[in-house]
């Protein structure tokens, strides 16, 4: 194949990108430069506003031994007061000690809550 026939023209070329992206892209020599993602402000704080909660949440459940019922994704529930907790796990003592990985859970509630 002709190399003139592959690549574009120097006039149909955009201006706003330099001639050299054209040439590695092509040949692929370096991939283009990733692009950048960056959360917005309201987007970050939300975030953090809605993990002080969770973690407020579970801090008083702790220090009351509230008894709790955690429903899993599964269905099955696991009735007992929380022990610790941290960035992805809670250790629940029960009938049995269990430690539940926080993306196993569905829904917790206490005890008495649920018209028990």
């Amino acid at each position: 194949m002709n190399s003139q026939a592959i690549s574009p023209s120097v006039t149909s070329r955009r201006r706003d990108v330099p001639a050299s992206t054209y040439s590695m892209h092509r040949h692929n020599k370096s991939p283009l430069p990733p692009t950048s993602f960056r959360l917005t402000t309201h987007a970050a704080q939300e975030g953090v506003a809605q993990g002080q909660a969770e973690l407020f949440y579970l801090q008083k459940q702790i220090q009351s031994q509230t008894p709790m019922v955690i429903v899993l994704e599964d269905g099955e529930q696991v009735e007992g007061c929380i022990e610790w907790y941290d960035l992805g796990a809670l250790k629940v003592r029960g009938r049995a000690k269990t430690l539940i990985y926080k993306s196993a859970i569905k829904y917790m509630y206490k005890l008495g809550e649920a018209g028990r």
